[in-house]
């Protein structure tokens, strides 16, 4: 089964993201290191940075049932931020969001990540787990918000580039299961 490309909430249009988002993903979020700073993954430099991710996203949605969705306010299209889910296995995937800045505060994440979770549910996987840097607390309260039950601490578990210490850091797991 096939994930619908496009996903409706009250507030929120989740969409598959499209080679010429690059520049808007860029200048609305990719480059701020506040927004970056707890990714797993180093922020782009440049515009070809952002590109970068979005030849990963078309692999994704190549390979699984679904892959990483951008997230825009239904009211204007303004591009709010991305989530998705990054499948391990075709019962095993993980989630997770990012906010440009001043979106911040306004319950988008959690109107997000609950869209991940019913679209977990509806392509049957059995787990879907997210993880945050212990010192993230307002993204683990979004996880504790959408009913995901934190596992524990996963000690020297996770690379934050964006951090700048090249320290391998502890992370707190949230998992839901179905």
């Amino acid at each position: 089964m096939k994930a619908p490309e496009r996903l409706d909430t009250s507030r929120l249009l989740l969409r598959r993201p499209r080679r010429a988002d690059a520049r808007s993903i860029f200048q609305r979020y990719a480059s701020d290191p506040d927004v970056t700073r707890y990714v797993g993954w180093p922020a782009p430099r440049t515009v070809d940075g952002t590109r970068a991710f979005l030849a990963l996203s078309d692999e994704e949605w190549s390979r699984w049932p679904a892959g990483p969705y951008l997230v825009e306010a239904r009211a204007d299209g303004t591009l709010l931020g991305g989530t998705g889910l990054s499948f391990e296995t075709p019962y095993r995937a993980s989630t997770g969001y990012i906010l440009a800045r001043d979106s911040w505060g306004q319950g988008y994440a959690t109107e997000a990540l609950r869209a991940m979770v019913t679209l977990a549910e509806t392509l049957q996987l059995r787990r879907l787990y997210a993880i945050c840097h212990v010192d993230h607390r307002a993204s683990a309260r979004v996880l504790e918000k959408c009913d995901f039950i934190r596992e524990g601490v996963l000690r020297q578990y996770s690379a934050f580039p964006n951090l700048g210490s090249g320290e391998i850091c502890d992370v707190l797991c949230y998992a839901r299961v179905f």
